[in-house]
């Protein structure tokens, strides 16, 4: 089976058990300054998580690609991804636990053909905090399942995300890729025989600033299973990348270099996966930079770069991306944006081996003053020239030099804590952050897409957004540096909207209507059939998710703080309110 036929029978069941499909949203999301990509398919759909009414109703299906980035240096094993691809279904307060649970292992044995020997299930073990959860367990018993493990909180309970906020037990349900007859010995065997396919969340209490953890009004189901890993276990293989998403990028590296996978496993993964997700992020519109995303993107084409030049490959990316194109042709992202992902990629790969060359230079110099190289000097050399720790040995070797190996593996394992440590600090304020402060800037976002719009022109469009609840940060396609009489006019239009004290108001309606009615909306493929549209007086309409105030005299003042360029023919601007 292929990824395109999985998608479609897992669509089509859940369609037939009355869900409504969403859209695959981008990679960047749109209205959340805690998370730098899209990390779950539920990610975007946190504002009716919890408690926004939906315009297609209660009960979703979809299909979301993810980035993942708090593990990079796992990627190289047999599952590890940082791009994937992830299918779910939600409850919004409808259905629970028992036909969550029913549904997928209908799913799972019905039209995957999975024997139901083959599978096992986890539900939570109970705390101080929660229950165990019989529930779940009842529920699989009544549908004949047996193997059944109860296990604690780090291993059975989502979220919440934040500090605060909707979280509750999960029911993992796990395929036997072991051999013989399936087993549960709950050791650490299992975990080699047994392999998560699907995860049931179900949202069933709140966590107060104080700790505690209260039943939610709105219960909800939150379930994923991934693509990837799917495909690898009905294919009947023990690597995802001998599956056909990723076996003609292999062999197009194989070709180009000469060499065997078998043989160089770890750096053809990388390879593959790191160009893989760096089209997609390219494809959503951010670019290599020093910076959030930009940085991650950056590192990743860098990082198989270096693993390309492990297997003798030098120019070679622009090559090894060629069948993505074709492998994910049902992205429009990567088709639209072709030209210019190969550009992008093109030109960081120049920029990163002149980079390589200054290298050089500096290791030269290290090695001429000193007997060993230290593990910080190594580190320095991998951090900021993107030397491997292996091409540093090798020179050194050459001149009789030794580089202190243990050194450099704790300025590694520092780092990547640190790394860890930034990226889960983007979490802190929860998913989603509806304050006060957080509606004023969004909305404030509107008024200065329309004002944009306005005084420069009505070519000008949004490219990208993002706010935190310091500053609104907005991208829009113009080719030039705004004059200071441009910001003025733009600020001015602006505040001149804020005292007019406009209201505020919100309609749902069919995307195609929002349209002929002159809402403003630039990411087609990205909106379902039923919107909401979110008009500012006569001034601003625009299909959007929230959050707003209910009146613009609640924004009080709009300033422009900082215009610049953000990439080849779009410009940012960062502006304030309150």
């Amino acid at each position: 089976m292929d990824r395109k036929d999985l998608i479609k029978q897992y669509l089509d069941f859940f369609k037939y058990q009355g869900h409504k499909e969403i859209p695959n949203a981008s990679l960047i999301p749109e209205n959340d300054p805690t998370v730098l990509f899209t990390t779950a398919g539920m990610h975007p759909l946190v504002p009716y998580l919890i408690g926004q009414r939906h315009p297609l109703g209660k009960r979703l299906v979809g299909v979301q690609r993810c980035i993942r980035t708090g593990d990079i240096e796992e990627v190289g094993d047999d599952f590890h991804l940082t791009l994937f691809e992830m299918l779910g279904n939600w409850s919004l307060g409808d259905y629970w636990k028992e036909e969550a649970i029913s549904w997928s292992y209908e799913f799972l044995t019905k039209i995957l053909w999975i024997p139901k020997e083959k599978i096992s299930v986890t539900c939570f073990k109970g705390d101080e905090n929660a229950p165990q959860d019989k529930e779940s367990e009842k529920s699989w018993k009544k549908i004949g399942i047996d193997k059944i493990r109860f296990l604690e909180k780090k291993d059975n309970w989502w979220g919440p995300a934040g500090k605060t906020g909707p979280c509750g037990p999960d029911s993992e349900i796990f395929y036997w890729i072991g051999k013989g007859k399936p087993i549960l010995k709950n050791n650490s065997e299992d975990e080699k025989n047994w392999v998560e396919i699907w995860n049931n969340v179900f949202m069933q209490y709140n966590k107060t600033k104080e700790g505690k953890y209260e039943p939610l009004l709105q219960k909800n189901v939150d379930t994923g299973m991934g693509v990837e890993r799917t495909i690898t276990i009905l294919n009947n293989l023990n690597d995802v990348y001998e599956t056909p998403m990723f076996k003609p990028i292999i062999q197009g590296i194989e070709k180009l270099s000469g060499k065997k996978y078998k043989e160089n496993k770890k750096a053809m993964r990388i390879i593959t996966d790191h160009i893989r997700a760096s089209l997609f992020i390219i494809g959503d519109g951010i670019i290599p930079g020093n910076t959030e995303q930009g940085y991650v993107l950056r590192r990743l084409i860098r990082r198989a770069i270096r693993y390309g030049e492990q297997i003798g490959l030098r120019k070679f990316i622009a090559k090894v991306a060629e069948p993505i194109f074709s492998i994910y042709s049902d992205y429009p992202e990567l088709k639209q944006n072709q030209e210019k992902i190969i550009k992008e990629l093109k030109e960081e790969e120049e920029r990163f081996l002149e980079v390589i060359e200054r290298g050089l230079i500096k290791l030269k110099k290290l090695i001429e003053k000193k007997e060993t190289i230290s593990g910080k000097d190594a580190f320095l050399m991998y951090q900021s020239y993107g030397f491997p720790i292996e091409l540093t040995q090798e020179i050194a070797k050459e001149k009789g030099i030794n580089v202190n190996l243990q050194e450099f593996e704790k300025e590694e394992k520092k780092h990547q804590e640190l790394s860890r440590t930034a990226t889960k600090g983007r979490f802190k304020a929860g998913l989603a952050d509806n304050s006060e402060q957080s509606k004023m800037l969004h909305t404030a976002t509107h008024m200065l897409h329309k004002a944009l719009r306005e005084v420069l022109g009505e070519h000008v469009h949004q490219m990208g957004s993002n706010i935190t609840p310091e500053r609104l940060r907005f991208d829009f396609s113009y080719s030039q540096k705004l004059t200071p009489e441009e910001i003025k006019k733009v600020e001015d239009i602006v505040n001149e909207q804020i005292k007019k004290e406009l209201p505020v108001s919100c309609e749902e309606m069919p995307y195609k209507k929002a349209v002929k009615t002159g809402a403003l909306s630039f990411f087609k493929e990205r909106y379902p059939e039923i919107v909401k549209v979110y008009s500012i007086g006569n001034f601003s309409k625009e299909v959007c998710t929230g959050p707003h105030v209910d009146n613009t005299k609640e924004i009080r003042k709009f300033k422009i703080i900082k215009e610049e360029s953000s990439s080849a023919g779009v410009r940012r601007i960062k502006a304030i309110v309150g």
